[in-house]
C-alpha cells in the first residue's frame, strides 16, 4: 500500500490498501464528495491508540470521512491566465504603471463568488503594478487588450494568504476572476491622435483663438458612445485654446484644416478626470473623439475675395451706393449649397452701402466690373453671426460664388438726384421755360429727364422716374400750392448747409 496525508486531521496518517489509496487520488483530482475508510490511524507522537481521541473515538476504530474538496494548490503555483476573447485589433496592452478599468466576477475554486464589479455597476480602477491591487492580480492584468476577457487563477500566497479578507474569502484561498479590461491609460499618456484624413486643399490651420465648428462622435476605448453631434443635427461651436472646451480637446483642434477628419484618444487627466461627467462618463474614462471639421475662422479675419475672371474692358466698377445685379450661390465652407439667384426669376438686386445684403458680401460686390466673377468667403460675424438664419447655421462661414451682371451708379444716401456736370448758374430760370415764374410738376419733371438722358445728372436708381420726380417736386414745393417758385428752390446741398448752420446756433 501507500502512505497519504489523511484529511482527518494533521496529526494523523492513512494506511490504505493499494487500491483503495489509488481511488483516494483519483477523487481528490475530482473535487468530488466521496467517502475515505480510514482502516488504521496512527497518532504521531507515538501515544497508545487507546487515548488518542478521548471519548469520541475508541481505540482500533475504522473511520469514515465525508469529504468535499474546496481549494488545493501548492507553493510552486503560478498565476494562470488563459483568455477567453480578445479583439481583432489590440494597440495597446497593459502595463506596469498603466491604469485600468475594468469589470469582474470573483469566485472561489469552488464556484462561490464572493465579489462582482457588474453588481454595483461600476468598474474596479487601479493602477498596475504599483500595490494597489493584490500581486496576483497586477500579474493577471499584464498584457491584456481593451475588451479582453481573460480568466485568472490565484494562489493564495499571491492574494489574501492566511488572511483572507473578511468573511467572503476565507484563509489560503484560490481566487478565480473572470475579468473584462475596459480601458487603459498612462498618467504620463498625452493624446493620440489617429486615422488622419486631410483635404489636398488645405491653406490654412487652426490656431489658438480661432472659432470652430465641427461635427464628432464621442466613445469610450470599447466603442460605447457617449454622445454624438449628429444626433442633434448640430456643429459644436468654440474657440480654440482658450479653455471652453477640455484640455484635451483643445490640443485636439489645434492645428487641424477645414474638412479634415481625425481621431482623438483623450487620457482622463486631459478629459473629465477621476471625477467623470455626470451619469454619462465614468470616473477616470479615456475618451474617444472621431471629429470632422467643418469651419473655423478668427473674429479678426476679413472678406476673402478670389477673382475667377475679370473681364480685360473693364472700365467702370462698382461702389457704394451704386444698384447692383448679378448671380450667386451661396454655400457652406463644405460645398453644401444654401441658396442661389437661380433659383429665382429674377437677378438678384441691392444697393451698396444701403444695408440691403450682409456686410460681407456688400464688401464683395465693391469694385467688380460687369462681368467679373468671384468667389467671397465671409466669416460669421460679417454674415449672419453667432444667432445665423433661416437655412444658415449659427457661426457659419459663408462662401458666395458671384457674377455682376449689371449695376447703375448711384446717389449719395438722402438723395434723389445728383448733378454729374456743373449746376446751371440759374437754377430756376433753366427750370422756368416757359418763364412764368412758376415752375409745375410736369415742367419739373421734363427738365430733370432731359438732364439724365443728357448725361448731365442721375437720378437714385432701382426707383421708378415718375416717383423720383414727385417726391423731388413734393420737397420743392415747400407751401404746397403745386408750383415751385424762386423763392422755394434750394438745392440740397444748400439745405444741408442751412441744417448745420441751426444746429450750430442750438448748440
Amino acid at each position: 500500500g501507500k502512505v497519504l496525508w489523511c484529511l482527518c486531521g494533521t496529526y494523523f496518517v492513512v494506511i490504505c490498501l493499494k487500491d483503495q489509496c489509488e481511488g483516494f487520488s483519483v477523487l481528490l483530482n475530482s473535487s468530488e464528495h466521496f467517502s475515505l475508510y480510514c482502516l488504521y490511524c496512527v497518532n504521531l507522537s507515538n501515544r497508545p491508540p487507546t487515548t488518542f481521541a478521548g471519548d469520541v473515538i475508541p481505540p482500533e476504530t475504522t473511520l469514515v470521512f465525508d469529504i468535499h474538496l474546496l481549494d488545493l494548490w501548492n507553493k510552486a503555483d503560478l498565476v494562470v491566465t488563459k483568455t477567453i476573447t480578445t479583439p481583432k485589433d489590440c494597440k495597446r496592452s497593459v502595463m506596469r504603471t498603466d491604469f485600468v478599468r475594468y469589470h469582474f466576477n470573483g469566485t472561489l475554486l469552488d464556484g462561490s463568488v464572493f465579489d462582482s464589479s457588474y453588481t454595483r455597476k461600476q468598474t474596479h480602477d487601479s493602477l498596475v503594478g504599483e500595490g494597489w491591487l493584490i500581486k496576483g492580480m497586477d500579474e493577471g492584468l499584464l498584457g491584456m487588450c481593451v475588451g479582453e476577457i481573460r480568466n485568472i487563477i490565484i494562489p493564495p500566497f499571491k492574494a489574501y494568504g492566511e488572511k483572507g479578507s473578511g468573511t467572503e474569502i476565507p484563509s489560503q484561498a484560490t481566487l478565480v476572476f473572470d475579468v473584462l479590461l475596459v480601458d487603459i491609460h498612462n498618467p504620463k499618456d498625452n493624446i493620440t491622435v489617429d486615422n488622419q484624413v486631410v483635404p489636398e486643399s488645405c491653406t490654412r490651420r487652426s490656431v489658438v483663438g480661432d472659432y470652430i465648428r465641427y461635427h464628432y462622435n464621442g466613445t469610450f476605448l470599447n466603442g460605447g458612445t457617449f454622445d454624438t453631434s449628429y444626433q442633434r443635427n448640430s456643429t459644436y461651436n468654440t474657440y480654440i485654446g482658450m479653455g471652453y472646451v477640455i484640455a484635451g480637446m483643445d490640443l485636439a483642434l489645434l492645428g487641424v484644416c477645414i474638412g479634415e477628419r481625425r481621431r482623438v484618444i483623450i487620457p482622463p487627466h486631459l478629459a473629465y478626470g477621476e471625477q467623470g461627467a455626470g451619469d454619462v462618463i465614468p470616473p477616470s474614462a479615456v475618451v474617444v473623439f472621431d471629429i470632422h471639421v467643418i469651419d473655423f475662422h478668427n473674429p479678426n479675419d476679413t472678406v476673402e475675395i478670389k477673382i475667377n475672371y475679370r473681364p480685360e474692358d473693364c472700365n467702370e466698377t462698382t461702389g457704394e451706393n451704386d444698384l447692383v445685379r448679378y448671380h450667386y450661390n451661396c454655400t457652406l465652407v463644405d460645398g453644401t449649397p444654401l441658396f442661389s439667384s437661380h433659383d429665382y426669376d429674377n437677378l438678384q438686386d441691392a444697393v451698396l452701402g444701403a444695408d440691403k445684403v450682409i456686410d460681407g458680401l456688400d464688401q464683395g460686390l465693391r469694385g467688380m466690373c460687369v462681368g467679373e466673377k468671384r468667389l467671397v468667403t465671409v466669416p460669421p460675424h460679417l454674415g449672419h453671426g453667432e444667432k445665423g438664419a433661416t437655412g444658415v447655421p449659427s457661426s457659419a462661414v459663408l462662401v458666395f460664388d458671384i457674377e455682376l451682371v449689371s449695376f447703375e451708379k448711384g446717389v449719395p444716401p438722402g438723395y434723389l438726384f445728383v448733378w454729374l456736370q456743373d449746376t446751371p448758374a440759374d437754377l430756376f430760370e433753366a427750370l422756368d421755360t416757359n418763364k412764368n415764374k412758376e415752375v409745375p410738376e410736369e415742367e419739373f419733371g421734363e427738365f430733370i429727364k432731359l438732364q439724365v438722358a443728357e448725361g448731365k445728372g442721375r437720378v437714385k436708381p432701382g426707383l421708378i422716374m415718375e416717383q423720383v420726380i414727385a417726391d423731388m417736386f413734393n420737397n420743392q414745393d415747400r407751401n404746397k400750392d403745386g408750383v415751385i417758385t424762386a423763392e422755394e428752390l434750394k438745392l440740397k446741398v444748400e439745405e444741408d448747409k442751412e441744417r448745420e448752420a441751426a444746429r450750430h446756433e442750438e448748440l
